[in-house]
């Protein structure tokens, strides 16, 4: 009895050892406003190692908590929580925005990181949660209007590469576009033919940020590739905790918005009548065909894409993610199509001492074109009195323009039905690209990384061209064999290889010193360029043409270093340099110098503003810095070359064959182009940052300007190459404003609003003759026979017009062959000439919205343009009379805009084509797209939460511009692919 009290007593006296005894606890962490689950938190007992991370559906669960415990809850951007564990073992938890960190956003630079607050050059940063809500088939579209000094250019066939410039690019003849790099890898401007764009490979799903540097003090670590800013794209990566599954679908259903006004067939039928002989009357058909109905359709697009990321093993992040998207053009026989895998791992080892990462992709692409041009213009022009389809044609049963004697005429536009039809044009590419970097932050010196990178990109493509033996467009007119013409059709065929290797190698040391803070970096890098082109054309004939490989290897190496010092968060001082050596120049001129200098002041930071919830941030920036151009299209211009003849001029001498050689023109003096450029900017914030923004005034001149130009005969072995001459200067002023207007537990009210004015001039074009104008650029326009319409000129805007200032009559009609005689002459010549507007706009701005309401989301995304200019190629070439009647053995269609001006014909043509009554205005407002979503969370479901959308692409374009489209990239509005309307539906599953 003795023993059992003993045991009983001794049970009593271990109550409060149990009560502090280890328990199992659970929880899951909310959202405060949303209240939905928040992945990826750190849920950790104070002053242990003991914690977890929320799953996917912001769960966790702890072993070995005690009641005396208290737990520590921290996410990036929330407030953290601290909550004591007692005698709890569930835990709702709701965690709040905390402002002060969402300042502490950081943001990529070059080779590094830095917060937001303490970048000192001009940076744009937006994320996914950011990104335009549409059904985007290439990255590009993800930011297109959403940050000033960006602008970004679209195209309407599928898959279409969308021109970036930023700040108005830097160059006349060299490249203009920015450098994009890639999870740290700067990637290739150049493209394998049959593919379209260097994003096009990319699944826009897989994209986390984009960061933009502007200014040359923020590009200039990247030196020569630099000079038009850099697009640094960093994706999705795994995170620890349990596996989450994100599905997304979405199919869109693209129509054709818009097409060209030509006369209807009753209306062409009345100008024939009334305008033609009598012999031309006699061509007209019996059908009413409708040829831009009969070449566009209405197609399907499919974005599909499936995600897994978490943790293996519990300590192995990754995210392997696969997407297809499928995407037939409007035009008929046109189509994109994308298949992507991508598989990111990042493990740490000793304590996270190491770090790496590994980004691998691949990418499979599936194109058919059309010779658009060609397609779309026959479309236009083709006259609508004749039927698609002739049953006694010998050309695949298709109509098509005959002389007398049943052959083919050589000058009558072919039927466009039949281009479509007979011409097949195909091509697939492999892309493989990645990356590997390792971060070791040494033990016995932890403020000391090293960081190294190596990436290969390796892009592949082949591709052919096939003409059917059935089709006009392979008529052979001097293959004439037993009286019969004959047609053999054509076919090529072409395999492009490209590869770009990369590797990156530097330290990276960081102290805090007090109030101060040093922040170092020095390194190397090395990037080969390989291209490889294999390329065989056959007529089916004897004789076809060699194989040919092509472009050099070019090489970049550089060295490069950067300096951060801060003082108490208020005074910061950025110093870069990196010296840059490229293979396309010689070795006098191998080697250039950039660097850059910003400073800063975080005003917000000083003692009057410190606290202050009405001004909260302010802080000024100024920066110069310098960068350098080298991309162009001649690979080793400075040597002197002998190039070998084609089979056509080769001979037979003593019965071998000898192939031909010449020299090729060179300049041994082509050096880098410099652009140094000057930047003032201002960030801000009210109201404890609900409203934020930034403004910048920058200066930019380009020197040494890589230009194709004309040579003067007998100066050099060729008419026209690179030369290095004059100079180019851009000014500009950029705002942009965001804020949450409405921010609560069941409304959000989220707009931003940018603007950007860009002022561009040619200063300078080196040493010209008397009464030299500038030099032609540009593709030849249609219409004539090689007039171009574009213009460099000293004091003018890049690519400016360069025309015929036309006459009008009281009713302001435009009077036929009536122009200014400018040099007062007597006569009209070229000299009358002169530059008349541009295509570049003056002001571009972008307005964007999202506002949610509990489980409902709405978005929508808005563009403008002033200032801007087109040529309209389409009625230059279409609008008059003789463009129908031009013939006695053919008739064509003319434009809606003959009504307008009556014009017939003239001694010299080229004047009308290059008249400035086809200069128009081009300014717009575009809504890009409407998008509204619901979500079903798991409370309903289940097993995942689910957002369905709905929405609008391409909505709606006010402009006074009367043709399709007012926004093309080059300023000429020819017979172009048109863009899409798009009505859209998406589903988005997480699980």
């Amino acid at each position: 009895m003795k023993t059992i009290y003993k045991k009983l007593l001794f049970l009593v006296l271990l109550l409060p050892f149990f009560a502090l005894a280890q328990n199992k606890v659970q929880g899951i962490v909310l959202d405060n406003v949303s209240g939905q689950p928040i992945p990826g938190v750190n849920v950790k007992v104070e002053g242990s190692s003991n914690g977890a991370a929320t799953d996917f559906d912001g769960k966790f669960q702890l072993n070995g908590v005690k009641s005396s415990d208290k737990l520590n809850i921290s996410y990036m951007g929330y407030k953290t929580k601290s909550i004591a564990v007692g005698s709890q073992t569930a835990f709702t938890i709701k965690l709040e925005e905390d402002s002060n960190q969402l300042k502490e956003v950081v943001v990529q630079v070059g080779y590094g990181t830095v917060k937001k607050k303490d970048a000192t050059g001009s940076v744009s940063q937006i994320s996914s949660k950011e990104f335009n809500k549409a059904i985007n088939v290439t990255p590009e579209t993800l930011l297109s209007g959403r940050m000033s000094g960006v602008n970004v250019t679209g195209g309407g066939a599928p898959g279409a590469k969308a021109d970036i410039r930023i700040r108005g690019g830097s160059s006349l003849s060299a490249s203009n576009e920015p450098l994009i790099v890639l999870d740290g890898l700067p990637l290739s401007n150049a493209v394998p033919s049959g593919a379209t764009s260097i994003l096009s490979t990319i699944d826009p799903n897989d994209i986390e940020t984009f960061t933009v540097l502007k200014d040359a003090s923020a590009a200039a670590i990247y030196g020569s590739r630099a000079a038009n800013g850099v697009i640094v794209i960093t994706t999705k990566k795994g995170t620890k905790g349990g596996v989450k599954v994100n599905f997304s679908s979405q199919i869109g259903v693209n129509t054709v918005e818009n097409t060209v006004d030509v006369l209807s067939t009753d209306q062409f039928r009345a100008f024939v009548n009334e305008k033609g002989t009598d012999a031309q009357k006699t061509l007209m058909g019996k059908a009413s065909t409708n040829w831009q109905d009969e070449i566009f359709h209405t197609a399907l697009t499919a974005n599909n894409n499936i995600s897994a990321s978490g943790a293996l093993f519990e300590t192995l992040p990754v995210r392997l993610s696969v997407g297809n998207v499928s995407n037939p053009g409007v035009l008929k026989n046109t189509s994109f199509e994308r298949t992507t895998t991508s598989l990111s791992l990042n493990p740490s080892f000793f304590d996270n001492h190491l770090k790496i990462d590994i980004n691998g992709n691949l990418s499979f692409g599936k194109n058919r074109f059309q010779d658009e041009g060609a397609v779309i213009g026959s479309a236009i022009s083709f006259d609508p009195t004749q039927p698609v389809y002739d049953s006694k044609s010998r050309y695949g049963g298709y109509f098509e323009w005959l002389e007398p004697n049943g052959n083919l005429p050589l000058l009558p536009a072919r039927n466009p039905v039949a281009r479509l039809n007979q011409d097949e044009r195909r091509a697939t590419s492999t892309r493989k690209w990645g990356n590997i970097r390792l971060d070791y932050k040494f033990h016995f010196l932890e403020d000391l990384k090293f960081i190294a990178e190596a990436g290969i990109d390796s892009f592949n493509s082949q591709g052919y061209t096939e003409v059917s033996t059935q089709s006009a467009l392979g008529y052979q007119p001097n293959a004439y064999s037993s009286g019969n013409w004959v047609n053999y059709g054509n076919y090529s065929s072409y395999t492009d290889h490209l590869q770009n290797k990369n590797l990156n190698t530097y330290f990276n040391y960081v102290k805090d010193l007090g109030k101060f803070k040093v922040d170092a970096t020095a390194g190397y890098n090395y990037q080969m360029f390989v291209k490889e082109k294999y390329q065989s054309g056959e007529t089916r004939q004897p004789n076809p043409n060699e194989d040919v490989i092509t472009d050099p290897d070019i090489n970049l190496q550089s060295f490069f270093g950067r300096l951060n010092l801060g003082y108490d968060s208020r005074y910061l001082l950025t110093l870069n340099y990196r010296r840059d050596g490229t293979s396309r120049f010689s070795e006098d001129n191998r080697w250039g110098n950039f660097g850059g200098v910003a400073l800063a002041w975080n005003i917000a930071e000083e003692e009057f503003l410190k606290g202050n919830e009405t001004l909260s941030s302010l802080k000024l920036r100024l920066g110069y810095g310098t960068t350098g151009q080298q991309d162009i299209s001649a690979q080793y211009d400075y040597l002197r070359r002998v190039t070998l003849g084609t089979i056509n001029t080769q001979y037979i001498f003593g019965g071998v064959v000898y192939k031909t050689a010449r020299p090729e023109g060179y300049n041994e003096n082509i050096k880098w182009e410099e652009l140094a450029e000057a930047n003032v900017g201002l960030d801000y914030g009210f109201f404890n940052d609900r409203v934020t923004g930034s403004i910048n005034y920058f200066e930019k001149k380009s020197t040494d300007l890589l230009a194709d130009v004309l040579v003067p005969d007998g100066a050099n072995l060729r008419n026209q190459g690179f030369n290095n001459i004059g100079s180019l200067k851009t000014k500009g002023i950029e705002f942009n404003i965001q804020s949450d207007i409405i921010k609560n537990d069941n409304l959000t009210w989220n707009l931003a609003f940018n603007v950007t004015h860009l002022d561009q001039k040619i200063t300078d074009l080196g040493e010209t003759v008397p009464g030299f104008t500038g030099y032609m650029v540009g593709d030849n326009i249609n219409g004539g026979g090689g007039n171009k319409i574009l213009i460099n000129s000293v004091g003018e805007s890049p690519n400016s017009f360069f025309v015929f200032e036309q006459l009008y009559d009281a009713n302001g009609k435009p009077i036929q062959g009536a122009y200014v005689d400018r040099n007062k002459d007597g006569k009209i010549t070229d000299d009358d000439r002169y530059k008349f507007h541009k295509p570049t706009a003056d002001y571009t701005f972008g307005l964007s919205t999202s506002l949610n309401y509990k489980k409902l989301d709405f978005s929508m995304n808005w563009r403008a343009s002033s200032g801007n200019y087109i040529f309209d190629n389409v009625n230059s070439a279409n609008g008059f009379s003789d463009a129908a009647l031009r013939r006695q053995t053919d008739l064509a269609n003319v434009t809606t805009d003959y009504l307008n001006t009556g014009f017939t014909f003239e001694d010299n043509g080229t004047q009308r084509y290059l008249s400035n009554y086809y200069v128009k205005d081009a300014s717009f407002i575009k809504l890009d797209n409407i998008v509204v979503g619901y979500t079903f969370d798991k409370s309903l479901l289940k097993v995942a939460s689910m957002r369905l959308s709905f929405g609008v692409q391409n909505v709606l374009t006010l402009t006074k511009y009367d043709g399709i489209d007012p926004e093309k990239f080059n300023g000429i509005d020819g017979a172009v692919y048109p863009r899409a309307r798009t009505f859209l539906f998406g589903v988005n599953a997480n699980f």
